[in-house]
């Protein structure tokens, strides 16, 4: 493992490494999540990208536009249509989103099948040692105002859920921590979100990423230096 000098390269180093293991799962379920679509004859869209929040909690649409900051409004207004068409989102009164009957049995079916992926595709690693250790990062991460983490964690975890899928859902909660440190870094630089993807690489970007790095690592001061050891090299496993 790398000898990192501070939180702030641990956080740099170990993003990658999330990002990587949390595809992995999404890539081992596709087929599967695919036919399951097919077979209940709905659009997953939300329900698949916001398994782990909507079963607990409802959102509004600005809750929405906070988690897929960098997307398209018009986009995701239309993906609200095409699940309240199809019955698997309700909208109450005052606009507020939440799943409805159809939804949720997507949901629990979706996560048997990413359950079932992380315990193959991960199979004789010690998940729950790194659900635990994710956990206590996730528990720990700053909800910084008017950011998305506060929206999707803690995630929804149902009675018997397999570490494998404990893991999968804490790591695709924890990402918002650092993507809310990274709104908040290129915001504090003057930038919107277009600017910030069409950002070059130059002293700028640099600054404003060693910002998220310094924000994003500090839960990691959660755990000991062996624990943050095992937390990247556990994870490196996971690709």
């Amino acid at each position: 493992m790398p000898k990192f000098q501070d939180l702030a390269e641990y956080a740099a180093i170990i993003a990658p490494v999330i990002g990587a293991a949390y595809v992995n799962v999404h890539a081992a379920a596709a087929r599967a999540v695919a036919d399951l679509a097919e077979a209940s004859d709905v659009t997953p869209g939300f329900l698949s990208d916001l398994r782990f929040t909507l079963p607990r909690r409802p959102l509004s649409r600005r809750d929405l536009a906070t988690i897929y900051r960098y997307g398209d409004p018009a986009d995701h207004a239309a993906g609200v249509e095409e699940h309240l068409r199809e019955g698997t989102l309700a909208e109450d009164a005052d606009g507020t989103l939440r799943l409805a009957g159809r939804g949720l049995a997507f949901v629990r079916r979706l996560y048997e099948l990413h359950g079932k992926a992380a315990a193959r595709v991960w199979a004789g690693n010690d998940l729950p040692g790194l659900a635990e250790l994710a956990g206590r990062v996730l528990d720990g991460a700053e909800r910084l105002p008017g950011g998305a983490l506060e929206l999707v964690a803690p995630p929804y975890e149902p009675d018997g859920a397999g570490p494998g899928l404990l893991l999968f859902n804490r790591l695709s909660a924890l990402r918002y921590h650092r993507a809310d440190a990274h709104a908040a870094a290129w915001r504090a630089a003057g930038l919107s979100a277009a600017e910030i993807v069409g950002l070059p690489d130059g002293q700028l970007r640099a600054e404003i990423e060693a910002e998220t790095n310094g924000v994003a690592g500090a839960p990691y001061g959660l755990l000991s230096d062996a624990e943050r050891e095992t937390l990247y090299e556990g994870l490196l496993r996971l690709v």
